[in-house]
């Protein structure tokens, strides 16, 4: 059975008694800031700091945001992470914790949970696409790429999408989470911002509200790794495999997005329900049954005997 290694947050130092004075009390807490103020903080700090990398992007670099090709997709992606992270560690500060509680310790930076992950995504969209292929909705069509392409446009997938795992992972389970079990609890926090992350899917061109609500599934499969592990590595890798298998390996659409330069040309043939429609393998009835037999293989890959006293993504208000 994988082991996990997760270390248990700082603790800050503040007051035992309740701040003193009506300002006080409306910004500050028992814990230090209150969630509000420390949400709507993270939100400003990332807001601007996105903003600007991104401007200095375009002006120092010429980058040019093409959603659909790799080349642009994972300098974006990356960006992104780089100005969640960054106001991440902007709060660490302010708050006097350690930024590895928002669930990156860089100790296990590309670790064994890490490539659990992987192996667990790889497996979970290859049973979810064998089982459309199973009923008649899936064929995998001819190659597309030949020579030096397809192992360059492999790489550039693999890498971009590793980026999307973390930009997505630590936005919807990093601070946000660890800030939110501070006031409401784990799962109440996690049901909350998994919904969010479903919605925010339905910008998507070709998404619909079934892919959203599988999407909002895998947030609350993804915060099941997280507690248990007590990191986001794992599922920063289950969620860079299983986009890379569904983009280039099978070369479907992912979350109602098809991207160029993938393996095959794959096509999806039968009823919405079997295939997902516009939204892709997603979308279909499958995508929720490899969800939970995902959900089953945390629970006995990472029982809860064996995790440590207190999570590194998590509080013990959970």
């Amino acid at each position: 059975m994988p082991e996990s290694s997760p270390e248990a947050p700082s603790t800050p130092t503040f007051p035992a008694q309740p701040p003193e004075g009506r300002a006080a009390r409306i910004f500050l807490g028992k814990d230090g800031l209150r969630v509000g103020w420390s949400l709507l903080l993270y939100v400003a700090f990332w807001l601007l700091i996105d903003t600007a990398i991104k401007v200095l992007a375009v002006q120092i670099a010429g980058f040019e945001d093409e959603t659909y090709k790799p080349q642009s997709l994972a300098p974006l992606e990356l960006l992104s992470f780089l100005s969640s992270y960054a106001a991440s560690l902007l709060m660490a500060r302010f708050e006097q914790r350690s930024v590895k509680v928002y669930g990156l310790p860089w100790k296990q930076a590309f670790g064994k949970l890490f490539w659990l992950g992987c192996l667990l995504g790889l497996g979970e969209v290859s049973l979810l696409v064998g089982s459309i292929g199973a009923f008649g909705g899936y064929s995998f069509g001819k190659i597309s790429l030949y020579g030096t392409s397809l192992p360059t446009w492999a790489l550039y997938w693999a890498v971009t999408f590793v980026f999307v795992g973390l930009t997505e992972e630590f936005l919807f389970r990093g601070y946000a989470q660890y800030t939110l079990t501070r006031g409401i609890g784990f799962w109440p926090a996690a049901v909350g911002l998994s919904l969010l992350f479903g919605a925010g899917h339905l910008a998507n061109h070709g998404e619909t509200v079934v892919g959203a609500a599988n999407v909002v599934v895998t947030g609350l499969v993804f915060a099941f790794a997280l507690k248990r592990t007590g990191n986001l590595w794992l599922a920063v890798g289950w969620h860079a495999a299983f986009d890379f298998g569904e983009t280039f390996l099978f070369s479907v659409p992912n979350s109602g997005l098809v991207y160029s330069q993938h393996l095959s040309n794959a096509s999806l043939e039968g009823p919405s329900w079997l295939t997902g429609g516009t939204v892709g393998p997603e979308g279909s009835v499958f995508g929720f049954l490899t969800m939970g037999l995902g959900a089953l293989a945390i629970h006995f890959l990472f029982p809860i005997g064996k995790l440590a006293p207190c999570d590194a993504g998590t509080v013990k208000s959970a």
